[in-house]
């Protein structure tokens, strides 16, 4: 391992002056621009730039050609790009007997991923006229090593009726993992699984670590298919603020295969409001949140219920001539209602509420290159009294190499009562190859 480490210190050091942040290129390709003129220090975090291209449904173009007619407008080309994270992970808990030689590896033992996020994306404009524009984005599974399931991962369609500062968007959905906000979210906070400012999500997102439930370590079962969301979800959008009301279900791609895939109604409510403006030479995202209800889950093969509520906030600008971003969270999911299994709650799968509240802040000490940052969360995790505390500091770095190629790595305290149960999780460390083409 202390080879590893050097031999990455020493590609950063003899790296010092690479160039910008990295970003999926399918993008970059349909507007003729670079990476960061719609990303924030590095990928994936937006600026107002790239807040703005997501919320007109990813239709701007640049130079590339264009196929065009009446009632007809779309890029020459298909756009596409790959993102390959190639991880090592590394945490303090006891590992299994024999990893290596006669068991798989676990993070207790040191875990190589390779294929854990290795996706082919296709995006862009699939459409637009004087007042509408269409666009898409899928997300593709390249290794589903053992699986039988659809390689699908996620798919949004964002219809826009633009009329000028003011936008309306429908945008069918569908997500086998990423969860009701894959629909619709501006914020790099991690509110969007794959909208996060630090790769370690559930340390840095209060809204994240509620969406990961309990676990057995405390007293609980993990959710079943708690990630999965499909649904409608219908926003309003300009300058100074957005507003999402999504009709959904804890389903995936209901109905496919010619009916073959289990089918549901959109019985699940998610509603999203949040201020987007700038003074002070600060860009801001702040609002609230709340999911609620039940639906037929078609993973879990019964109903299933989402209860959360969280409010957030995000600045980015510059301290000390330095790019900065700073992020709150506190999120709250309250123990589901008797009628459903725990197993099949999307948030909690405790006998008690659980919440957390998490602050951080990252800053670009070489600008375009290196990113430095810290959070720390204070957590209940619904579970036993005497054992629910379950807090968190959480260091991390970016370095750039290029704008698609990134070198991370995190470091993580736990603390609290939980960890003070047996085999506890006390600290980990993370090492990532980050890489778009």
């Amino acid at each position: 391992m202390k080879k590893i480490v050097l031999s990455l210190t020493g590609v950063m050091a003899a790296s010092i002056f690479a160039p910008e942040a990295s970003a999926l290129p399918a993008f970059a390709r349909q507007t003729g621009m670079a990476c960061n003129a719609c990303h924030a220090m590095h990928f994936p975090v937006l600026n107002s730039f790239g807040r703005a291209f997501k919320a007109s449904g990813y239709t701007m173009m640049g130079a590339q050609g264009k196929v065009e007619g009446d009632n007809l407008s779309l890029p020459d080309t298909l756009n596409a790009a790959v993102l390959l994270k190639y991880r090592y992970q590394k945490d303090n808990t006891t590992g299994v007997a024999g990893a290596g030689k006669t068991a798989p590896t676990t993070n207790s033992n040191g875990m190589w991923q390779m294929g854990d996020e290795f996706s082919l994306f296709f995006g862009g404009r699939m459409a637009e006229g004087d007042h509408i524009k269409i666009g898409f984005l899928m997300e593709n599974n390249v290794a589903n090593v053992g699986s039988a399931g659809n390689l699908v991962a996620g798919l949004r369609i964002p219809i826009v009726v633009d009329e000028g500062a003011m936008k309306f968007l429908a945008i069918p959905f569908t997500t086998d993992t990423l969860g009701v906000t894959y629909g619709f979210e501006l914020s790099s906070g991690g509110l969007a699984r794959a909208n996060r400012w630090s790769e370690n999500r559930r340390e840095t997102s209060a809204v994240q670590y509620n969406a990961d439930r309990g676990g057995a370590m405390f007293g609980s079962a993990t959710g079943y298919g708690a990630g999965a969301a499909s649904g409608h979800a219908f926003v309003v959008q300009n300058d100074l603020f957005f507003v999402n009301y999504t009709l959904w279900s804890s389903s995936f791609a209901p109905g496919a295969n010619g009916g073959a895939v289990a089918s549901t109604n959109y019985g699940q409510r998610y509603i999203r409001a949040a201020m987007t403006p700038s003074f002070g030479g600060f860009d801001f995202v702040a609002g609230v949140g709340k999911e609620s209800g039940t639906s037929y889950g078609n993973l879990a093969q019964a109903q299933v219920e989402a209860r959360q509520t969280f409010i957030d906030l995000q600045a980015q600008g510059e301290i000390a001539g330095m790019e900065t971003g700073i992020y709150f969270q506190n999120a709250k999911a309250p123990v589901c209602s008797a009628a459903v299994l725990a197993a099949n709650c999307v948030h909690n799968t405790g006998a008690f509420d659980r919440k957390a509240t998490t602050l951080g802040a990252e800053f670009g000490v070489i600008p375009h290159a290196l990113s430095l940052g810290i959070a720390y969360r204070k957590a209940d995790n619904g579970g036993v009294r005497g054992f629910e505390g379950d807090n968190a500091v959480n260091v991390s770095a970016v370095y750039d190499l290029f704008q698609n190629v990134a070198l991370h790595a995190n470091y993580v305290k736990y603390s609290g009562s939980a960890t003070n149960v047996a085999n506890p999780l006390k600290n980990m460390y993370l090492l990532m190859l980050e890489a778009a083409w």
